[in-house]
C-alpha cells in the first residue's frame, strides 16, 4: 500500500495544476447540481414494516384526508379572561377563516364547536388539515399560516403552532458552528506552528465537504432523505477532512525538519506513511457508516451512506488535493530552523531548541512506568461515567424537546397545561374493515371504541371518522400519561394485544398508530437490530486492525477500548439529555428519552473515528518496534511522535462537533454532544492513556502473530518499508518568499 500511495503522492505533487483543476471543477458541478436541482428533505422518520407505518401507508392510500399534514393552532386567553368572551371568539373565528384560506388547507376545526377547550376555558386548539403530507407542504403555505394568526394576536391571545407541519428543519451555519471552525483553526496553528500550514487542512476539508454535501442535496431529489442526513454528512465530513489533512501535513512538516529532505520526496513519503493510516482509518469509517444499513431502517441507511460518501471524499482529498497543495507551497512549509541560513538552535535562539513531541515522550514514559494504576483509574472512571446508560430510554423527537423559546415547545406546554400530559401522546386507532361485511362494520368499530375506552390509562376516545363506504375508520385516543411515560408504552402494547380483537375476530385489521406509537415501534426495531450491528462493527475492527498491525492482541485491545468509549459516551448523553442535568448549560429545553437512532449512529460514527486515532497512534509504535524490536521504547516513541497530532485531531473534532451542540434542532444537538464527548473520551482516556498502558504490559506479545496466520495475512506495509531510499535535498539558494517564517505567513 505504501508504495502505491508514494507514487500517488509524488504524481499529485508534480501534476498539482491538473489535480487542483479537477477538484475545483467537481466542486463547481456539485454546487450547481445541489443548488439548482436539489430536492427536498423531510422531518419525518418512517420505518416500513412496523405497525404504525403500515397504518400511515393505509391512510395515504385509502383515506388521504386523514394522512395529510396537520397544523395545530393553540389559543390561550390573557390572564383574567377566557376563550368564551365575545372579543376572543371573534378573534378566533377571524383567525380560523384566514387559516382556511391558506393554500393546501382542506379542513379547519373550531374549538368552540368541537369542544376542544380546557375545563377552565382558557386554552383551546384548532386543527388545520392539509391535503398533502407535512414534508410536501411548501414554505410559502407555512408563511401564509403564520400571517393568518394576526387577528388572534391583535386581540391579546397567545397563539402557538404545533403539529407535523410546523416542525422546523435542521439548519447549520450559525455562530456556534462558525466558532467551532475558528477553534479548529487555532488548534491547527498551534499543532503545526504555522498559519499557512494550519489553513491548508481547512481549505481541503471545505472542498471535500462542499462536494459531498451538495451531492447529497442533489440526490435528495431522487431519494427520501431526512434533514439530519445532510447535517450529519457536513458534521462528519468536516471533522475527518480536517483530521486526515492534518495527519499528512504534520508528517510532511516533521520530515522537512531535516534540512537534507527533498520536498517532493517528503510529500510522497507523507502520503505513503500517514496516507496509509488515513486510508485504513477512512475505510473503517466508511464501512462502519455503511453498516448502519444492517438496522434495516431506510432513513438510517440513507444517513449512514450520505456520511460515508462524504468521508470517502475526505480520503480522496487527503491523498490527492493535499499533496498537490503541498507541492504549491514547497519550501514555505519547511520549519524555519531547517531553512537555509538558520542557526542550529533555530532562529538564533541562545539555547537548544525544544524537541518536538517532548511532552508526548514524557506522557508515554509515565504511562509505561505506572501501567496498572493508570488502567485501574481509567477503566473505573469510564465505568462510572457509563452507569446512567443502564437507564437508557429511546423515543422520537417531539415538540417538548424543541427550544424553549420556539412556538412548537410553547404549544406543547399549553396543551399539557390545558388538557393533561397525555394529550401530546395522542394515539390513532386505524380500523380496516374492507373484508368485513358492510352490515357488520359499524358494530365492529363500536366494539373497538368500547374496548379502548375501558382501559384505565385512557382519558378520552374521540368520535370515529370514516371513509364514505365505511371501510376505513380512524379513532383518536388520548392517554392519561405523556409520550415519554413507560405507562404509555405499556398501553400501546396492551391495545394491540387486546383492544382490537372485535375487529380481528370479525375478519378485519386494526392498527395502533400515531407519533407516539411510531416512536415505540422505531425504538423496538433499532433495539432488535443493535446486536447484529455491534457484531458487524467488532468483527470489522478485528479484521482491519489485524491487517494493519499483523497482530491479534492489538485489535482485541482496540475493540475493548472502543466499547468502553461507547458506554461512557452513552452514559453522558443519558445523564444530560434524559436525566436533565446541565440542561441550562447546553440549552436543553426538556429532559426526554434519547432519539432512538442516536445510539446506533453514535456506535457507527465513533467506531470509525476511534479507529482513526488507533491506526495513527499505534502505526507509529509498530513502525518503531519493527525497526528496533524494543516494545517499551516503541510505545513511548509512538506517543512522542503521534501524541501531539492525535491531541490536535481530537480537539479539532470536538470543536467541530461541539459547535452543533448549540444548534436549535434537538436531534442535531444530541448527536453533536454525543460525538463531542465520545471523541474526547476515546482520544484522551482510551487511546492516549489506556492503549500505552496496555501495550507496555503486553510487551513484545502485543506484536505477535501465529506463524500460520502470519502467512495468511497479507502485508499492507503501512510503515513504508517498501519505499525507495530517501531523496536528498539539492542545495540551492532559497527565494525571498520561501525564507519568510511559516508562522508569519
Amino acid at each position: 500500500m505504501a508504495k502505491r500511495l508514494y507514487a500517488l503522492g509524488r504524481w499529485a505533487a508534480r501534476r498539482r495544476g491538473r489535480v487542483l483543476a479537477v477538484w475545483v471543477l467537481l466542486l463547481a458541478v456539485a454546487a450547481g447540481l445541489g443548488t439548482v436541482l436539489g430536492g427536498k428533505v423531510t422531518t419525518e422518520f418512517s420505518v416500513p414494516g412496523v405497525e404504525s407505518q403500515q397504518a400511515q401507508d393505509l391512510l395515504k392510500a385509502k383515506f388521504p384526508q386523514a394522512a395529510g399534514g396537520t397544523a395545530r393552532i393553540v389559543f390561550a386567553a390573557p390572564e383574567g379572561a377566557s376563550l368564551s368572551g365575545e372579543k376572543q371568539r371573534h378573534a378566533i373565528d377571524a383567525t380560523l377563516t384566514a387559516v382556511a384560506a391558506v393554500p393546501g388547507v382542506v379542513n379547519v376545526s373550531n374549538p368552540t364547536t368541537t369542544g376542544a377547550v380546557s375545563r377552565d376555558g382558557t386554552i383551546g386548539y384548532a386543527d388545520a388539515l392539509f391535503g398533502k403530507p407535512a414534508d410536501l407542504v411548501p414554505q410559502s403555505a407555512k408563511d401564509r399560516l403564520d400571517a393568518a394568526l394576526a387577528p388572534a394576536k391583535k386581540a391579546g391571545l397567545a397563539v402557538e403552532l404545533g403539529g407535523t407541519v410546523s416542525t422546523p428543519p435542521a439548519e447549520v451555519g450559525g455562530p456556534a458552528e462558525v466558532v467551532g471552525v475558528v477553534v479548529a483553526f487555532v488548534v491547527l496553528a498551534l499543532a503545526l506552528s504555522s498559519l499557512l500550514a494550519a489553513g491548508l487542512p481547512l481549505v481541503t476539508a471545505l472542498v471535500g465537504v462542499g462536494v459531498g454535501v451538495m451531492t447529497v442535496q442533489f440526490l435528495s431529489r431522487f431519494i427520501d432523505m431526512t434533514n439530519t442526513a445532510t447535517v450529519l454528512a457536513l458534521m462528519i465530513g468536516l471533522a475527518v477532512g480536517i483530521d486526515y489533512a492534518l495527519f499528512i501535513v504534520s508528517r510532511h512538516r516533521e520530515q522537512l525538519a531535516d534540512p537534507g529532505q527533498d520536498v517532493p520526496d517528503s510529500i510522497a513519503r507523507a502520503t505513503a506513511t500517514a496516507g496509509s493510516a488515513v486510508t485504513f482509518a477512512g475505510v473503517t469509517v466508511i464501512i462502519a457508516l455503511a453498516a448502519l444499513s444492517a438496522a434495516g431502517i431506510p432513513f438510517l441507511t440513507v444517513m449512514g451512506l450520505a456520511a460515508a460518501g462524504t468521508v470517502l471524499l475526505a480520503v480522496l482529498v487527503a491523498l490527492t488535493l493535499v499533496p498537490a497543495l503541498l507541492g504549491y507551497l514547497g519550501e514555505r512549509l519547511r520549519p524555519k530552523s531547517a531553512r537555509p541560513g538558520a542557526s542550529p538552535a533555530g532562529a538564533g535562539s541562545p539555547g537548544r531548541e525544544r524537541r518536538p513531541g517532548s511532552w508526548g515522550l514524557a506522557w508515554g514514559r509515565l504511562m509505561t512506568r505506572f501501567p496498572v494504576p493508570v488502567l485501574v483509574v481509567s477503566v473505573l472512571g469510564l465505568l462510572a461515567l457509563a452507569l446512567p446508560a443502564t437507564g437508557l430510554r429511546l423515543g422520537l423527537p417531539s415538540n417538548e424537546t424543541q427550544p424553549a423559546a420556539s412556538t412548537q415547545h410553547k404549544s406543547y406546554e399549553l396543551l399539557t397545561k390545558g388538557f393533561g400530559p397525555g394529550f401530546n401522546a395522542t394515539l390513532v386507532v386505524v380500523v380496516d374493515s374492507t373484508r368485513i361485511p358492510a352490515a357488520r362494520r359499524e358494530s365492529a368499530v363500536a366494539g373497538v371504541a368500547d374496548a379502548v375506552g375501558k382501559d384505565p390509562d385512557i382519558a378520552t376516545v374521540a368520535p370515529p371518522r370514516a371513509t364514505e363506504d365505511g371501510a376505513i375508520t380512524v379513532l383518536g385516543v388520548v392517554p392519561k400519561t405523556g409520550p415519554d411515560d413507560q405507562r404509555t408504552t405499556d398501553l400501546v402494547h396492551r391495545l394491540r394485544d387486546r383492544a382490537v380483537t372485535p375487529v380481528t375476530d370479525a375478519g378485519g385489521t386494526a392498527y395502533v398508530a400515531g407519533a407516539t406509537a411510531a416512536g415505540i415501534d422505531v425504538s423496538a426495531k433499532l433495539s432488535s437490530a443493535l446486536p447484529l450491528f455491534v457484531t458487524i462493527i467488532v468483527v470489522l475492527a478485528l479484521l482491519l486492525l489485524m491487517l494493519a498491525f499483523r497482530s491479534i492482541l492489538v485489535p482485541l485491545k482496540a475493540v475493548l477500548g472502543f466499547l468502553l468509549s461507547i458506554a461512557a459516551a452513552i452514559g453522558a448523553v443519558v445523564w444530560v439529555f434524559q436525566d436533565g442535568h446541565l440542561t441550562g448549560l447546553f440549552q436543553v429545553a426538556a429532559a426526554a428519552p434519547i432519539a432512538c437512532f442516536v445510539p446506533v449512529l453514535l456506535i457507527g460514527v465513533l467506531f470509525g473515528l476511534a479507529m482513526d486515532y488507533e491506526v495513527f497512534l499505534v502505526s507509529r509504535m509498530r513502525e518503531h518496534f519493527h525497526h528496533h524490536r524494543d516494545a517499551r521504547a516503541a510505545v513511548e516513541h509512538g506517543v512522542e511522535r503521534s501524541g501531539r497530532v492525535v491531541t490536535a485531531a481530537a480537539l479539532i473534532m470536538a470543536a467541530v462537533f461541539g459547535g452543533f451542540i448549540f444548534n436549535h434542532d434537538p436531534t442535531v444537538k444530541t448527536i453533536g454532544f454525543a460525538l463531542t464527548i465520545g471523541v474526547l473520551i476515546d482520544a484522551f482516556v482510551v487511546r492516549l492513556t489506556i492503549v500505552p498502558a496496555v501495550l507496555s504490559l503486553l510487551g513484545r506479545h502485543a506484536w505477535a502473530l501465529p506463524r500460520w496466520l502470519e502467512r495468511a495475512v497479507p502485508n499492507m506495509d503501512i510503515e513504508g518499508d517498501s519505499l525507495p531510499p530517501r531523496t536528498a535535498n539539492t542545495p540551492r539558494t532559497a527565494t525571498a518568499s520561501e525564507l519568510v517564517p511559516a508562522d508569519r505567513i
